[in-house]
């Protein structure tokens, strides 16, 4: 009984472990910023392909930097969905 009741305790212990890790994780997530990043980087931002990243770069190339992370709107093509998707990783400082 002792040896079931050590189990349990174990397996309750490790899923709780494993149910933090993920969420440690994200908030760890790298910050990316748009006004300095890469076509390469821009691209590890949801639903941001090689096209979506170009015009983000060559709009702040015609246009300057980004003010506000909201501002990546303003990129044809890229709406308030994607923006939503990726508020919490886009960071232009």
């Amino acid at each position: 009984m002792r040896q079931v009741r050590r189990f349990f305790v174990l397996v309750v212990v490790v899923s709780v472990v494993m149910a933090l890790v993920p969420m440690a994780l994200a908030e760890q997530a790298e910050k990316v910023n748009i006004n300095k990043a890469s076509v390469t980087e821009l691209t590890k931002l949801k639903k941001i392909g090689q096209k979506y990243a170009e015009r983000i770069v060559a709009y702040r190339e015609k246009n300057g930097p980004f003010e506000r992370p909201e501002d990546i709107i303003k990129v044809k093509g890229i709406g308030q969905k994607i923006f939503e998707l990726n508020a919490d990783i886009i960071t232009v400082k």
